[in-house]
Formats: C-alpha cells, structure tokens, sequence
C-alpha cells in the first residue's frame, strides 16, 4: 500500500511545487489560483466524513485501486483542460482531483492501524506520512532535470510526464495480498462512536489545519512574486525541503521515545512556528541580498519540523480514540484538513484581493498554529491521564 501511495504522492506533490506557478504564467491571478484550489478541498471536505462511515469494516483494497487510477487521469486531463484553454471545466476537475485523492488518503491510514502490529506502528505511521515527502524529493528532482536540460518544455508537459509515471502504483495494488477487515456489528450507528473523544481529538487539528491552509498551498507564489523563484527554482527548494523531511519523519519513532509525546510534539511545532514569522518577515525586505537565502532557510527549518509533528500527533489521537473510532477519526480528519483548507482559500482569496501581504496573512498563520500547539498539549495530558485510570481500572 505504501508503495502504490508514493506514486499518488509524487502527483500530488508535482501539482504542490509548479501548478500554482504554471497557472499564474497562464494569466491567472493569485484570487483565480485560490478559488481553484478550493474546489478540490471542498470536494474532500463534502466526502470524507460519509467515507468514514463507509469503510468501516469493508476491505480497502478498492478504495486504493479507484485513488491510484483516477489521481493520475484526472491529473491529465487538468493540464489538458489549461493548455486547451477549457477553463469552464478547471472547477470540476478539482472537485474530481479531491475525491480521487480522498478516497486513498482516508483509506491508507485505517489501513495500516489494522495491519500493523502495535509494536511497529510508530515506524509504519512515520513511513506512512514519509511517502510524500520521497514523492517531493522525486517529482523535484525531475522537475529540476527538465528545466536544465529541456527549456523549451514548459510546466504542463512536466507534469503530464509525472502524471502517467504514476500509474505504477496500480502494480503494487495488484501485489497486495494483506487487508485485514475488523468485523462490526451490522446495526452500526452514529451511537455507537465516542464522540466526546473525538471532539477532543480534532479541536487541535481544526485550529492547525485553518492556519495551515492559509499558508501551504500558497507558498510557492510566495517566493514567486516576491523573490521571482521559478518552478524549477522551487523544484529544488522544495525537493531539500522534502529531503529534511524525510529524515526527519523516519526519526519520529526515536524522537517520541526520548520526549514522548508532549515534548517531542510542542518542541518541534514552536519552532516550526517562529521559523514561519521569521519567513513572513522577509516579504519586507525583499530588496536586500540576505533576505531571499534566509526566506529559504526558514522554509527548510519550517517545513521538517511542522511535518515531524504529523505522525506523532497521529499515533496520539488513534489511541486516544481507541479502535472502534479510527476509522471515523481519519475521515474526521482528512474532512478539517480539506473543509477547514477550502475555506482558508477562500479566505486567502478575499485578503489577497484586497492587496493584503503575504506576510500577514503568514503571521496569521502563526497564531493559529501556536494556539493549536497549546491544545495538543492539553490533548496529550488527558491522553496520559486516562492512561493511568485505565491500568488501575482496565474496565473503565
């Protein structure tokens, strides 16, 4: 599975590091891009939750299948639709590009926790959440190769290329012979989820997820309007990015063993977080030589730390939430994520029409997350407490 999930990733992350770029070379404005980009998370946003109720206790093997072949086509016949000039058909092509997306992401997570031994879950969730950043690393390296040794060749040629590359997933799929089905009970009902845990569980995300949308899809116009960095430039800048972040999410299991949770989870995020206001910071000072190199090493500071976060704070609320609820709290999830990220682009749509900087709307950001740390750590003291009620009690 994580295998086939690295070639829907390297799409992904192709479309992350140059579509926003090859759409504002098309003539689209930053408002436009926002507005796109929104329709694909208000597609997830709209079939997640209904998706979490589906897979549970059904095998998940379709679901990858039906994400591995259609990421890829839809992927195509986006780029087709914009070097066609067929913009009517851009807004549903992205609420496709979301539900293809979906259907894979809400299902990989689940599917490991059912097939992975407690002991190795640590490790499996890391690799997990690893697969993205090696389908960066991979995507900007040939991002990079096409922009030095093939000029005439423009972004949506390679991202077509990258797009029928992915494909290969679909081999792997057919090599999967594990998926374990948890059996449940046929009368299976909104009652029967606990709920208060998973209030609990997505409140930090939620407040994560609305600043996060505000920033990440975004940033590569960030360093392209303010520091002129190109898609290969980004490619490469991106690409390091992913590097750091790969070896930072196969740390993650040693890191949560020495710090636990609250440690490892605050420490990284606050870094995470003044790395950011330092990035937003360097918008107003763009004439001067320093501030592009330190826009940059911000943004490889920024990005490892933040992301190191995910696989701990996701092996956290899957416990917190026990067994029967993990199927339910990764559709949650992916829901806030894509809902809370459709409305940010809205947002980020109106601020930027307005002419407001990047900078404030990173420093918002920034807020946003420092408080969503300060509730994972609250997260993380009733997790612990309730560890300790249930050895005393194992009913409770």
């Amino acid at each position: 599975m994580i295998k086939a999930e690295f070639f829907v990733q390297l799409i992904g992350a192709a479309f992350f590091l140059i579509l926003n770029i090859y759409l504002a070379k098309q003539g689209f404005s930053d408002p436009e891009i926002a507005n796109f980009i929104s329709y694909r998370f208000l597609a997830v946003m709209l079939l997640a939750f209904p998706l979490g109720f589906y897979i549970k206790g059904r095998p998940l093997k379709s679901f990858f299948m039906m994400g591995s072949l259609g990421v890829p086509l839809v992927a195509i016949f986006l780029v087709f639709a914009v070097q066609n000039a067929c913009y009517k058909y851009l807004p549903l092509l992205f609420v496709l590009w979301g539900i293809v997306f979906t259907l894979f992401q809400v299902s990989s997570l689940p599917y490991v926790m059912r097939n992975t031994a407690s002991h190795n879950q640590s490790h499996a969730i890391s690799l997990n959440y690893a697969t993205h950043s090696f389908g960066t690393i991979l995507s900007g390296i040939i991002i990079f190769g096409f922009g030095q040794f093939m000029h005439e060749i423009d972004e949506g040629i390679i991202l077509l290329f990258i797009a029928f590359i992915g494909f290969f997933g679909v081999y792997y799929l057919l090599k999967m012979k594990v998926d374990v089905v948890v059996p449940v009970k046929k009368d299976l009902q909104w009652k029967s989820y606990d709920w208060d845990l998973l209030l609990k569980a997505i409140i930090p995300t939620l407040i994560i997820a609305v600043g996060a949308g505000l920033t990440i899809p975004f940033i590569n116009l960030f360093f392209f309007h303010n520091f002129q960095v190109d898609s290969t430039g980004f490619a490469v800048i991106g690409g390091v990015a992913s590097v750091l972040v790969a070896i930072l999410a196969l740390l993650v299991p040693n890191v949560k063993n020495k710090l636990g949770f609250k440690k490892g989870i605050t420490y990284t995020q606050i870094t995470a977080v003044i790395a950011l206001i330092a990035l937003a910071t360097t918008e107003f000072f763009i004439h001067y030589w320093w501030a592009f190199p330190i826009a940059v090493l911000c943004f490889w500071i920024r990005t490892p730390l933040m992301n190191m976060a995910a696989p701990m704070t996701s092996e956290l609320t899957m416990n917190y939430v026990g067994k029967k609820n993990q199927e339910m709290l990764s559709a949650i999830m992916a829901a806030i994520w894509s809902g809370s990220w459709f409305f940010s682009s809205q947002i980020f749509r109106y601020l930027k029409a307005e002419g407001l900087p990047y900078a404030y709307i990173f420093y918002i950001t920034a807020a946003l997350y420092a408080f969503g740390v300060f509730m994972y750590y609250l997260l993380v003291l009733d997790y612990e407490k309730r560890k300790v009620i249930n050895k005393i009690n194992p009913l409770n």
